[in-house]
């Protein structure tokens, strides 16, 4: 099985990824009219058997005001550049509107396609995106040429400080794509974890460098360290989900204990809202200690988890200096 149309496309389809590839890289002012609450994949292909080696393909149908519009996705997986490709993708337009005039006897108008080829090569796209760059001009035709043009996203095409600054699932696919470093990834996998709600579209994330590596197309080692970050984070945010649960109790418990007190000297109220306030505190700073201490026996590495917590690396290296030796 190849594994890009297993796992590359299996990316693309989920709608949280799909969404950040047009609103990111496709430079069109109607992506910003889109509804993509109403996205879904069509469970079609129109590639000829012959480039299912090299290619892939993936329909979307979205809403644009009432309207329906296919986003219509070819994957390019080969390295070299395609020189006809203007002409590939439009057969595949046509053989898609045939297909939907064959499926909707009523219809009046054909619905718009928005092609796009996504190329993940190493080599720079030199192939003409425009159909009539490939016909000769002789004789003119004029209004009776073909003229068609796919949008072009080649991942090579940014630089990996345009990437960087970018930050989302889809800037780091390319960067592993284009400027594969694990150390940059990890830390931008550590971002996406604490950054992006859509834990699933990081999991296939995750879960696609799984597939190289199982492939050989990346170490195994690699693929292993960006698994531990995940799993450690993870374990980290059930781990403030406790400690925020721990601090609701303690609040509860010192406004209650310290009201009583103060109320005696100056009265109940005064006596909650100082407990709360030293409850508040002091929960939040023993949930912090004990998920750092967790994340040093865990072997997370020092910075990392100071960027989580906010503690400074001297006192991280306290605590961690306090463990029971066989957890350090």
């Amino acid at each position: 099985m190849n594994i890009h149309d297993s796992g590359y496309k299996k990316l693309f389809s989920n709608q949280t990824v799909f969404r950040q590839l047009l609103e990111t890289f496709v430079t069109q002012e109607w992506v910003n009219h889109l509804d993509f609450a109403t996205c879904e994949t069509l469970d079609k292909s129109f590639i000829s058997q012959h480039y299912k080696e090299t290619e892939s393909d993936l329909i979307y149908k979205v809403q644009l005001l009432n309207h329906e519009v296919y986003i219509y996705i070819v994957i390019e997986f080969q390295s070299t550049v395609e020189p006809f490709m203007a002409l590939r993708v439009l057969n595949y337009i046509t053989n898609f509107y045939m297909d939907y005039v064959a499926n909707h006897k009523q219809v009046k108008k054909l619905p718009a396609v928005f092609p796009i080829v996504l190329y993940n090569g190493e080599d720079h796209w030199t192939a003409p995106i425009n159909l009539s760059d490939l016909i000769e001009q002789t004789p003119s035709l004029g209004a009776f040429a073909l003229d068609f043009q796919y949008f072009l996203i080649a991942e090579n095409q940014y630089s990996q400080q345009a990437l960087m600054k970018i930050r989302n699932i889809v800037s780091t696919l390319f960067l592993a794509e284009s400027y594969y470093d694990v150390d940059v990834l990890e830390a931008e996998l550590l971002h996406l974890f604490s950054s992006e709600a859509d834990k699933g579209a990081v999991s296939l994330f995750l879960n696609w460098f799984k597939q190289l590596a199982l492939h050989g197309r990346i170490a195994s080692g690699d693929y292993e360290s960006l698994e531990t970050i995940y799993q450690n984070e993870e374990e980290v945010r059930t781990m403030l989900i406790t400690a925020l649960e721990k601090e609701k109790q303690q609040i509860y418990h010192n406004g209650r204990v310290e009201g009583r007190v103060e109320g005696k000297r100056e009265g109940k109220r005064e006596g909650r809202v100082e407990g709360k306030r030293e409850g508040r505190v002091e929960g939040k700073r023993e949930g912090k200690i004990e998920s750092a201490k967790v994340m040093l026996a865990k072997g997370m590495e020092i910075r990392l988890i100071a960027e989580i917590t906010g503690f400074p690396q001297a006192q991280l290296l306290q605590l961690k200096a306090e463990l029971p030796s066989e957890k350090r």
